[in-house]
């Protein structure tokens, strides 16, 4: 299957680089071939830029790197017309923004108003300056990256901008031969500069409809509606997933599917997929420990939600 040796040749390339982080590399795979984008959220130097500088080296795209503080302006992100004086006229300085893979490091440095520049461009692939709208290139995908336990001098996303990224995953601390092998990998010189591209856009773009294309049995799609509606009346959880989160989950769950060497989705794929996917779309009722109260839900939501029983690659 020509599609699951360029996947396998992906996650090798980035394998390359990264240590371990098998789970969190094959979602950021999932997200880029559903479509969506990843907000990486972890502590300070557990390797959530290189694993995104891995990605965007491992694939012959455009790659941009954004790196947000409190005085990063919106047109320093999308662009601005300025006068040109040799031609007599306003001329386009694109941002970052007009690009395939967007790093968004730090993300939450930056003011609300900085960080609503990229609603529209995660949204709808498209910037608008000064009343012109111009498309992103395809494909496209935001990678943002913000340390979860330093406040100072940082602006909590807004649910708005939350609900626009796809996943959310945190890359966690390497057991002891993990570390070993990145001191000895990284102790004399970085591994990212000899990393080749493996995959073109047009094979991104085979690999996103390969994708699309994957089947999932009518009952397992019940059941994805079934957890998604169960946020909503969560006691724990003030405001449950919105139908846009239900539509994340379901392309999330044909990539995964396939990012997995299958062409059909099974109940696994939508457990595996559940905290990261919705998780942090979700407003619990407390504040203090929202994060771990909300992935605590998703888990109790999976333990008691029926799961149908089928042949889930018989097609109907």
């Amino acid at each position: 299957m020509e599609a699951e040796k360029q996947i396998s040749a992906m996650r090798d390339n980035i394998g390359k680089v990264i240590v371990g982080r098998k789970e969190s590399v094959d979602l950021v795979l999932t997200a880029l071939l559903a479509g969506g984008h990843i907000l990486l959220e972890d502590v300070p130097g557990t390797g959530k830029t290189m694993l995104a500088k891995s990605l965007a080296k491992s694939l012959d795209l455009q790659f941009s790197r954004i790196q947000f503080t409190p005085d990063l302006l919106p047109s320093d992100v999308t662009g601005l017309n300025y006068f040109n004086q040799a031609q007599n006229r306003f001329v386009l300085r694109r941002g970052p923004v007009f690009t395939n893979i967007l790093l968004a490091d730090e993300i939450n440095r930056a003011t609300p108003r900085t960080q609503s520049s990229l609603l529209e461009s995660m949204e709808e692939r498209q910037v608008t300056i000064d009343g012109e709208t111009y498309p992103l290139a395809d494909p496209f995908l935001v990678i943002a990256t913000q340390n979860p336990i330093e406040t100072a001098g940082t602006y909590p996303l807004p649910e708005a901008q939350m609900d626009r990224f796809m996943m959310q995953i945190s890359m966690g601390y390497p057991d002891k031969d993990e570390e070993l092998s990145i001191l000895r990998r990284f102790g004399q010189a970085s591994p990212l500069s000899a990393l080749t591209p493996v995959c073109g856009a047009g094979q991104i773009k085979e690999l996103k409809q390969a994708a699309a294309n994957v089947y999932i049995h009518p009952a397992l799609e019940s059941y994805l509606v079934d957890i998604v509606s169960a946020t909503r009346s969560d006691p724990q959880i003030a405001a449950g997933a919105s139908p846009r989160g239900s539509l994340a989950y379901l392309c999330a769950a044909r990539a995964f599917a396939l990012v997995n060497g299958r062409g059909y989705v099974v109940p696994e794929d939508l457990k595996a997929l559940a905290v990261p996917v919705l998780a942090h779309r979700l407003v619990p009722a407390r504040t203090f420990g929202a994060a771990s109260c909300a992935a605590e839900a998703i888990t109790r939501i999976l333990s008691t939600v029926p799961l149908p029983t089928e042949d889930w690659s018989k097609r109907l």
